[in-house]
């Protein structure tokens, strides 16, 4: 019996094809395409095992977010840096997550012009519900030791460094996230 013919990796070929004309960018040009389609891989498998929930992706991160927080509560534009997202996008993600009961906004008590998120109970128990399911599906990768998932993390901590997202600190790219 034959094994069956796997497709060609359309990635290989761009890089078989820039190498022969760009070989000086073949590597980088396969090392961002690749991020791009396992990103788009992921994300998939994350939105649909969020989906029972009625979360995206950005609702989920809010929310674990919040419920991460010492007082389940944090300034909205805190949120938006936390997320490294714009603050239109906070201000959309946080009122819909408003609408479903899952999050409450008032005044700072310390500075009426800040805004703060709060987590309610509600929002506490979908998140951890959501986040159980995110377990379950090993957040898409399954195949994956600990270790290789390390090491993706501290490859990726290298791109945002020479990105100027963060600071090179010397660290594996992970770092405190508490509220």
């Amino acid at each position: 019996m034959t094994e069956p013919v796997k497709p060609l990796d359309p990635i290989a070929e761009a890089h078989r094809q820039w190498s022969a004309r760009w070989p000086e960018h073949a590597d980088r040009m396969a090392a961002v395409t690749s991020v791009m389609r396992a990103q788009q891989l992921l994300l998939s498998v994350i939105e649909a095992a969020l989906k029972p929930y009625g979360l995206t992706f950005a609702a989920y991160e809010a929310l674990r977010l919040l419920a991460f927080a010492r007082t389940g509560t944090l300034p909205m534009g805190k949120i938006g840096t936390r997320l490294m997202v714009h603050p239109a996008s906070v201000t959309n993600v946080i009122g819909r997550l408003e609408r479903r009961g899952l999050v409450e906004r008032r005044p700072s008590p310390d500075d009426r012009r800040v805004v703060l998120a709060a987590i309610t109970p509600a929002g506490r128990e979908l998140a951890e519900e959501s986040t159980a399911a995110l377990h379950e599906a090993d957040f898409g990768l399954p195949g994956l030791s600990s270790e290789d998932a390390a090491a993706i993390t501290a490859a990726l901590h290298a791109v945002r460094v020479s990105a100027g997202d963060v600071a090179d600190r010397g660290c594996d790219g992970l770092g405190d996230t508490a509220g």
